[in-house]
């Protein structure tokens, strides 16, 4: 691990995984296209699905050395968002962001076998057990039922990337159907890749037409803070009631996952059991924790004999 990101020695090679920046003489993976994965600058050969390029491109970064496909290196669907990969090579497999519940057009994360995992732990505490799918679009269908019954318009909060169309699929089927401008584009850009997306208008041609005053409505927007001008807005001109989707929902500890004003627990990331089964079903003699709860998770697999251990600055001296 160094101050760029997870750097990897091995046959001879340089394999850089989700640097920050990218490394002018190594193999630059980039398993997506979150902002928090992307690098800052180019620089080198970046491996990444062609997917996550283009959504990279509509994000401001143009890749200029990007290839879908190196001898020896095994790109495997990871099952977080459109493009996402986890990367196998040399007995070691980088899962990147995972998820692996089947979510709508996205379906759940494939687990090779490997001697070395390098896995993420966003959720790697066992507080997070996430409801099945099924229990949340009951949930929430009733409650848009009830606002409806009500005539209040509904906003479905989740990040513009990957949440918005889950959500999208999921609760589409209510009307009118419209999209803050951001999501639109992003769910554009997703039909392009063959993904079914049901139609609506953006929230500024809407509110250009007067159609936000024809309540109730409901309406797919990235996710904000209450404190947002945008949400705001919508809730001073036509009242509407905001419905967030997070992960982080599944705990009262963490308030930045229920700021609106119901919140469900739907996540793009594995919960603790499913973080869990990836490790076991990978067969790794030897796990590292990255991103998130790693030092808990790490804990929690030594439990259950499973050597791992976090994945700090320096502390792959011995493997690297």
């Amino acid at each position: 691990m160094t101050k760029n990101g997870i750097l990897c020695e091995v046959s001879q090679r340089r394999v850089c995984l989700d640097p920050k920046n990218v490394d002018a003489t190594g193999i630059n993976f980039v398993s997506h296209a979150h902002f928090d994965h992307l690098p800052s600058k180019n620089g080198g050969t970046i491996l990444t699905s062609i997917e996550t390029n283009e959504i990279a491109h509509l994000r401001g970064f143009k890749m200029d050395n990007h290839i879908q496909h190196i001898d020896d290196f095994s790109l495997i669907d990871s099952g977080h968002i459109l493009g996402s990969k986890s990367l196998l090579f040399d007995d070691i497999l980088y899962t990147g962001d995972i998820c692996t519940r089947d979510r709508g057009f996205l379906k759940g994360a494939t687990i090779p076998k490997c001697k070395t995992l390098i896995t993420e732990c966003t959720f790697g505490l066992p507080e997070f057990i996430f409801p099945k799918l099924v229990e949340i679009q009951n949930q929430v269908n009733k409650l848009i039922s009830d606002l409806y019954a009500r005539g209040l318009p509904v906003i479905l909060l989740g990040y513009q990337l990957g949440k918005a169309q889950t959500i999208t699929q999921l609760f589409g089927h209510w009307g009118p159907l419209y999209f803050h401008d951001s999501v639109k584009q992003m769910n554009k850009l997703h039909q392009r890749f063959g993904v079914s997306l049901k139609e609506g208008m953006g929230h500024t041609e809407a509110e250009e037409n007067n159609l936000l005053s024809k309540k109730p409505w409901i309406m797919v927007a990235p996710m904000m803070s209450g404190k947002n001008s945008f949400l705001k807005d919508m809730k001073s001109k036509y009242g509407a009631v905001t419905i967030g989707f997070s992960g982080w929902a599944q705990s009262s500890r963490f308030a930045f996952g229920r700021r609106a004003d119901y919140s469900f627990p739907l996540s793009d990331h594995c919960d603790f059991n499913e973080l869990v089964d990836v490790v076991k079903r990978s067969g790794a003699e030897q796990v590292y924790t990255i991103h998130g709860f790693v030092e808990e998770f790490a804990e929690s697999l030594r439990k259950i004999g499973i050597s791992s251990q976090p994945l700090r600055e320096n502390s792959l001296d011995d493997f690297i």
